[in-house]
């Protein structure tokens, strides 16, 4: 484990302490919570890969604390539910890209120009396949800003840039990116093309550079996975975007510039083609979800349950960084499942325990795609529909003081007004997500539990705008986000995650006391997934 590299953080993270016991409740139990993350973010679970004998290795240590908390196992063998998956790794250094354009033939270095990557089988060679520009590429159906309305993409390769129109809610639009590689797909393109603005990249394009050669998951058994066909993904640097628009009468300048405004966007055909090969490595793993449930005490509203949900998996052994492999994967997500078992040990000790029963969902494989939660959601091991809430505990940033909290997804169902209830007690406001471009709606395991028409909310730190925590936050997911510096010498505020950890157990137990269930609200577009009209 290397013990340097954080100076670029720790700059950021003016007044942050290391984790030592305080002398306040919530400094207390963030010391216990940062203890056990210090115990399955070592490196001898190797970054805990979905898959990997570390990753085994921790939930067999993750499933001896559920049965010393006294939980009943809810799985399908014991706490344990075991599924298949493909294991696909691309070969960047036998893989090519090249554009054939007014400019002439082009490559594209793999995977230093663009990298390929997804989810789902490739085709082994493209040969001057067609391009077509879709703006945003949001398929928002029945609004004025649906990016597939009449577009023909057909034999196409289609390319889209990061970004939306402002009037539509950032859950809408992610929701509409998770859809998009199926739909077209469905229409019969070939692949797509994704660009994003130097403004709004997230990780380093050099650090996506390294993450690319990981391989993929998808379910082993091809009936279950989203895209049936065959479909090319690539994502192009911004440094070569503006390669694909020669002849186009367009620039990429142009179009970065509109995105980075949020403004409408147009389509329109390229005039290059592209040739690709793509050269893949396969092989079956497997790999467990962790379930365990705490009964309630109504006799009648026991029957239903809620899941509390924070992903064990992280990324593995990887490219090295300065010399580090392991991605040991502290803050996403080994303290979001310590926080789970603290909250599960003390609703078990608690005097009363809830109305509901609590279903402790632990998923593998979120980081490959959110895979073992669809697959709970899918082979769920308690009756579907007893299944009323899903609270997500996935990457809890506790890198600045708590001032307000961010339930993704809280405007879309009355666990919005149960979190503001709750919030109202602990003096910490709910404030939307300050960027939702960034899709976060649909990159957490409660996702799968939306699209089942269950309502739920994935727990964040909140921030505003133009703030010091968006600046610490944003140094925090350029340096250490998905590297080998995610790791437990990293500084952290443990009565931030104490109290944020107290917050949402709290939430926990009161939406399994209300006597209703929650409830999609009617003009929420998510309501139709549960047959809401």
């Amino acid at each position: 484990m290397r013990r340097s590299g954080l100076t670029c953080l720790a700059l950021v993270l003016a007044g942050a302490s290391a984790p030592v016991m305080a002398a306040s409740d919530d400094g207390a139990k963030g010391a216990r919570i940062w203890s056990f993350v210090q115990e399955i973010a070592s490196d001898k679970y190797e970054g805990r890969g979905a898959g990997s004998a570390g990753y085994d290795r921790a939930a067999a240590v993750v499933a001896a604390r559920l049965k010393a908390i006294g939980l009943k196992p809810a799985g399908t063998k014991g706490y344990y539910q075991n599924i298949d998956f493909l294991s696909q790794k691309v070969i960047a250094a036998q893989s090519a890209i090249s554009l054939d354009g007014p400019q002439g033939s082009i490559a594209l270095k793999v995977p230093e120009q663009a990298t390929i990557g997804g989810r789902h089988a490739f085709p082994e060679a493209l040969d001057h396949a067609p391009l077509v520009f879709a703006g945003y590429g949001l398929p928002l159906t029945g609004l004025p800003q649906d990016d597939f309305a009449g577009l023909d993409v057909r034999g196409k390769l289609v390319v889209v840039i990061a970004g939306g129109p402002t009037e539509v809610s950032g859950a809408r639009k992610a929701n509409a990116r998770s859809e998009r590689i199926r739909l077209l797909a469905e229409k019969g393109a070939l692949g797509m093309i994704t660009l994003t603005t130097a403004k709004q990249i997230e990780i380093p394009w050099a650090r996506q550079i390294g993450l690319s050669a990981r391989s993929a998951l998808m379910p082993l058994d091809s009936g279950a996975r989203d895209v049936k066909a065959k479909f090319f993904a690539a994502s192009i640097s911004p440094d070569a975007s503006e390669t694909l628009f020669a002849g186009s009468g367009h620039t990429y300048a142009e179009l970065a510039a509109l995105a980075d405004a949020f403004k409408p966007l147009p389509h329109f055909e390229l005039a290059q083609k592209l040739s690709a090969k793509v050269v893949v490595e396969q092989k079956p793993v497997s790999s467990a979800n962790l379930v365990a449930i705490l009964p309630g005490r109504d006799a009648k509203l026991a029957k239903e349950h809620v899941v509390l949900s924070a992903h064990l998996d992280g990324l593995g052994i990887g490219e090295p960084v300065k010399g580090d492999a392991i991605y040991n994967g502290a803050l996403d997500n080994a303290i979001g499942v310590s926080s789970l078992l603290e909250i599960a040990k003390d609703m078990a000790r608690a005097k009363q325990r809830p109305r509901r029963s609590i279903l402790f969902l632990i998923p593998t494989a979120e980081e490959a795609g959110l895979l073992g939660a669809g697959y709970f959601v899918a082979h769920p091991t308690v009756p579907p529909a007893s299944i009323v809430a899903d609270i997500n505990f996935d990457m809890p940033l506790p890198i600045f003081p708590l001032k307000t909290i961010t339930p993704i997804g809280y405007e879309e169902s009355t666990l919005g007004a149960t979190a503001a209830k709750v919030s109202a007690k602990f003096g910490l406001p709910l404030v939307p997500d300050p960027l939702p471009d960034r899709n976060v709606f649909i990159r957490s395991d409660q996702y799968n539990f939306v699209k089942a028409g269950i309502p739920s909310v994935f727990m964040k730190f909140g921030f505003e705008r133009g703030t010091p925590e968006e600046a610490t936050e944003k140094a925090w997911r350029a340096n250490v986000y998905h590297s080998p510096v995610d790791e437990p010498t990293q500084p952290i505020m443990p009565a931030e995650i104490g109290r944020f950890s107290s917050y949402v157990a709290a939430l926990l137990r009161q939406v399994a006391e209300e006597p209703a269930r929650p409830e999609w609200h009617k003009d929420s577009y998510f309501a139709r997934f549960a047959g809401v009209k």
